[in-house]
């Protein structure tokens, strides 16, 4: 008997897959099946043979009958990054994490693996990839975050039931080691202090190294959020450049958002800074913007990032603070950190105060040290 006369041999019910045989000698599978959209589609599988024919046939026929619907569209890697990034990440992820994603995206992932269909990424052609970024020279942890971002997008092609699987968790990186941090002993604190004292963001270093704050989070940080009679401080938002622009972002994690002592000590500093900011308000009258911020130019706009650690870093060369290793204000990021630069005061509830918001002491604990990154 014949392949064509197999093929003919009984009639086919509705659903299922018919093969055929072109002109050419090849074999030809065809099927309609549902697709992701709720549509139907008809997919077609070549073969050399009947038998190859009707195996990829197969595999496809026992895919409808697991309820895996087919993708509408075939989709290739590069354009299926872009697709999530404008989609997904713009719309539910802080400026400055789009800004690292599309940035990955755009060059390292678009060239080394955006011409690959979405369906055929396999797990040796990823660890081929980010093998060889590692040859070329990239560091581990960058290496690590080209990973991160594609294993974002194809979990999202999961959901979207484009792919089976997440290749991208499946493929294996050295261990990335943080680099040691040595934190500032007391004297060194006490000295970047006193070097830092006309600066007109003093106040703003002060709070850093007293609470060990983010940069951004120093910058971001408004009136609203000082509460002088219930003596606390808020942090719900930082301060970031991204493309070009300013942004007030909410921290990064819900852990960050945070409910802080008022010392007396920073309150002392952020009167004073209150009363700095007033006269700035005066000089510039009615042109003065109104951020709500505790820190700003003699302008009143928004202090530029680069331009705090320009000055931090001014004041730190100046010490024996920044003689021995590079220092930015964005590596003094152990919370609720405190230095012995300031004379120890325990602040006591008086009985006006009882009933009311608890008042913390501001002895410094010797445990706690503002970190600074080597």
């Amino acid at each position: 008997m014949t392949e064509n006369q197999i093929t003919k041999k009984r009639r086919r019910v509705k659903g299922e897959g018919s093969v055929y045989k072109r002109g050419d000698g090849y074999w030809v599978g065809a099927l309609d099946v549902p697709t992701t959209s709720g549509a139907r589609k008809r997919i077609v599988v070549y073969g050399k043979t009947l038998a190859e024919a009707r195996e990829k046939l197969g595999k496809v026929e026992q895919d409808v009958r697991s309820g895996i619907p087919v993708p509408d569209k075939v989709w290739k890697l590069g354009p299926y990054l872009e697709y999530w990034l404008e989609n997904f990440v713009k719309r539910n992820r802080r400026p400055a994490t789009y800004n690292l994603y599309e940035m990955i995206v755009r060059i390292y992932l678009k060239p080394g693996l955006g011409s690959r269909k979405l369906t055929s990424l396999t797990v040796p052609m990823v660890q081929e990839f980010l093998n060889r970024r590692l040859q070329e020279c990239d560091s581990i942890r960058k290496v690590q975050v080209m990973r991160t971002v594609l294993s974002a997008a194809l979990t999202r092609a999961v959901r979207e039931e484009l792919v089976m699987r997440n290749v991208a968790r499946l493929v294996e990186l050295p261990q990335w080691q943080r680099g040691t941090i040595r934190p500032w002993a007391a004297d060194e604190a006490r000295d970047f202090l006193a070097a830092a004292k006309p600066d007109p963001l003093y106040t703003a270093f002060f709070l850093l190294i007293l609470y060990g704050l983010r940069s951004g989070e120093v910058l971001g940080l408004r009136w609203d959020d000082i509460d002088f009679d219930g003596g606390t401080i808020q942090i719900h938002q930082q301060l970031q450049r991204v493309r070009g622009e300013l942004f007030l972002a909410p921290v990064k994690t819900q852990a960050g958002k945070r409910g802080l002592p008022l010392l007396d000590a920073a309150e002392h500093a952020l009167k004073l800074q209150a009363e700095r900011q007033a006269l700035y308000r005066i000089d510039m009258g009615s042109a003065w913007p109104e951020t709500g911020l505790v820190f700003t130019t003699r302008t009143g706009r928004p202090v530029e990032p680069r331009n705090f650690v320009r000055s931090f870093r001014a004041s730190a060369t100046t010490t024996r603070s920044g003689s021995s290793r590079s220092t930015t204000p964005g590596t003094l990021s152990a919370r609720y950190s405190r230095t012995w630069a300031f004379p120890p005061a325990t602040r006591r509830r008086s009985s006006a105060t009882r009933g009311s918001a608890p008042r913390w002491r501001s002895t410094p604990t010797p445990t706690m040290r503002p970190a600074v990154m080597r």
